[in-house]
């Protein structure tokens, strides 16, 4: 269990260093590191409440972290 949440987390800071690195997004690195890890850990704990997800850690991991960089910053965005 723990090693699925790390390498998620592992996972979503890659996914947001790559999204700065590519110009996907234009937050900053740490901002959009911090964006996908904290949606890697929200959805990894909504998969242990509800059971809703891919089979793999790493599927949600990546789908997590993309859906958090597209609606965080167009949340906040005016």
């Amino acid at each position: 269990m723990f090693l699925a949440l790390f390498g998620s987390v592992v996972i979503a800071g890659i996914i947001g260093y790559l999204a700065e690195r590519t110009g996907f997004t234009q937050n900053g690195y740490l901002s959009s590191i911090i964006i996908c890890v904290g949606g890697a850990f929200l959805f990894h704990f909504i998969v242990i409440m509800f059971g809703i997800g891919f089979r793999a850690p790493g599927w949600n991991a990546i789908a997590a972290s993309i859906g958090a960089l597209i609606i965080v910053p167009f949340h906040w965005r005016r």
